[in-house]
């Protein structure tokens, strides 16, 4: 359909009962929508962009510092704007022509790529640099983020989101198999510079989709109300709602932990398994391939078992891949064990951004969900900072020991209260 959907997702009490019947939705149903199908293809390639970036970012930071703790800040840059914005581009979001906002915002983020081509090219590259730039693009996701997710969520009909949900991850984690493999290939032979601007090329589609919409010019709804009134709202409503902490409150403890991954792969590669580039995109393409087999079971799973019952377990599977990876140096290992994680990564992903995504109506959509990503961000910005630490302190292995540990108690702590608050 060439339209969006006019269907408003009920609210959090309505929504129960659909929960309870878990009924199962294709994962491919989402795709019937001709706008959402569009954007999800570009979002893809805009995707694989991004992960050859975030690879060649990482391994460049790495190669240029010994120091554990400032490799994990490529994390950090990274989500320290979307902490810092994320609750002022929600406000933004749910006041503004939600086309022409994204493309501008596209537009931006491919700039900056741009410029990070260009820094490495002319030769004035240092780790203080691609951490700027970092930041810089770091504030156009945090923009991004709840103008893309309100609109993708009302793209299709309410029973579709969860799956829509699926499918977004499953489009981000394809490009995790492709790109950081990719880059690894590729960073040696052509050099960071090109990577970067493969992803500034990226948004090319996706900067077409949302030309096009823009320039329809569907109504927009009219915002009377202030700036401060329509925060004020966000806040009150997001907050107002118990399951919503509960939500919140897991997404800070789980990301604070599971960021470990991301933050410390490439000293573990550097140090532990003494391998390069390669075997770096090797393993996070391994984490983005178990993200995409999990998207073909995830709605069977759904069926049969509750959000709370499919997170204990995703939650367990990769708590229990951290405390591994820190005990082990074989790659026949870590390949298959990887992968499980990345299985488990994308049920936990996707669970707690449907759930975020049903709480509350398309009206307020986009500031309750930067409340959400204001949260997650901040678990990601304090576990960066704080796994990097424990590993220039005592070891990368010891680190990724300790956050797996701290994965399996959100676990425990989650299927303890399963009964009593559910997700």
């Amino acid at each position: 359909m060439s339209n969006p959907s006019t269907s408003v997702p009920r609210s959090p009490a309505a929504a129960a009962p659909a929960a309870t019947a878990r009924r199962k939705v294709p994962l491919t149903r989402p795709l019937r929508h001709k706008r959402y199908r569009n954007i999800w293809l570009a979002n893809m390639v805009s995707n694989l962009g991004t992960w050859i970036q975030t690879f060649a970012s990482a391994w460049l930071v790495a190669s240029m510092t010994q120091s554990a703790s400032i490799t994990s800040m490529v994390q950090t840059a990274t989500y320290v704007p979307v902490f810092l914005f994320a609750l002022l581009a929600g406000v933004v979001a749910d006041a503004v022509h939600r086309p022409k906002f994204l493309f501008f915002c596209n537009l931006y983020l491919a700039l900056c790529a741009t410029a990070m081509a260009l820094l490495v090219t002319t030769g004035l590259v240092s780790s203080n640099a691609v951490l700027a730039i970092t930041f810089c693009l770091g504030i156009g996701t945090a923009f991004v983020w709840p103008a893309w997710q309100a609109a993708m969520s009302g793209l299709v009909d309410p029973d579709e989101v969860e799956a829509a949900a699926t499918l977004n991850n499953l489009s981000y984690n394809l490009s995790a198999i492709i790109g950081p493999a990719l880059g690894g290939l590729l960073f040696g032979w052509i050099g960071a510079s090109a990577l970067f601007l493969a992803n500034a090329l990226s948004f090319a589609g996706l900067l077409g989709v949302y030309w096009a919409w823009w320039q329809e010019r569907t109504p927009q709804a009219t915002v009377r109300e202030s700036f401060t009134q329509r925060f004020r709202l966000g806040m009150r409503t997001a907050f107002g709602c118990a399951r919503y902490r509960r939500i919140l409150r897991n997404v800070c403890s789980v990301f604070f932990a599971t960021i470990a991954f991301a933050g410390l792969l490439p000293v573990f590669v550097r140090d532990v398994l003494h391998k390069q580039s390669s075997t770096y995109g090797l393993l996070m393409g391994c984490l983005g391939g178990g993200a995409v087999i999990a998207a073909f079971f995830l709605p069977q799973v759904r069926a049969r078992v509750d959000k709370t019952g499919v997170l204990v377990g995703a939650l367990l599977v990769y708590g229990l891949m951290l405390v591994t990876m820190a005990s082990t140096r074989s790659l026949a290992l870590l390949v298959p064990l990887i992968v499980c994680g990345g299985m488990a990564w994308s049920a936990t992903v996707s669970t707690l951004n449907a759930a975020a995504q049903l709480s509350f109506p398309a009206e307020v959509r986009a500031r309750t969900l930067s409340i959400y990503l204001f949260v997650m961000s901040g678990g990601y910005v304090a576990g960066s900072l704080f796994w990097g630490q424990v590993a220039d302190y005592w070891g990368v292995q010891a680190a990724l020991g300790a956050a797996g540990a701290c994965v399996l108690a959100n676990a425990l702590i989650l299927a303890t209260g399963n009964r009593k608050y559910p997700i």
